[in-house]
């Protein structure tokens, strides 16, 4: 069975990046973003544009490519401007402002200040953008 990943998943699985690339500023190395801006010292370089192809930057700790960047990706969650009364199993948060859904991780239009999972925001569910994508989530039995 396949799934959006929710904003838990999704927070876990791009925290296996080094921790001291996102305290000190990410690289054009690492991930695809405006590159063009400079965030805590972080380097500056040309920026690509647009979309990186999928796997183009290392994996991170979890063996997760382009979890910062790139696109910004749909969660399964209703937005919620704080995390009060979120499941406290881990599941979908589908309750609250379900006119507006989540969306995580930057862009390779954003600044390295919103190229990292923890980065949110709500969006209108039928939003459009070469800035949006989706990352899936298997099910095992």
């Amino acid at each position: 069975m396949f799934s959006l990943n929710d904003i838990l998943q999704q927070a876990q699985g791009g925290s296996g990046i080094d921790n001291l690339a996102q305290q000190f500023g990410i690289s054009p190395q690492q991930a695809n973003y405006n590159t063009a801006v400079s965030y805590a010292g972080s380097p500056t370089a040309v920026s690509r544009g647009g979309t990186a192809p999928a796997g183009g930057y290392a994996p991170n700790g979890f063996g997760l490519h382009d979890v910062h960047g790139n696109v910004l990706e749909w969660t399964e969650d209703c937005w919620n401007a704080n995390y009060n009364g979120a499941p406290s199993d881990g599941s979908a948060w589908t309750a609250g402002g379900c006119s507006l859904r989540v969306l995580r991780g930057g862009s390779w239009f954003s600044g390295p200040q919103r190229a990292r999972s923890a980065y949110r925001g709500g969006y209108a569910a039928d939003s459009r953008s070469n800035m949006y994508g989706f990352r899936l989530a298997r099910t095992l039995p």
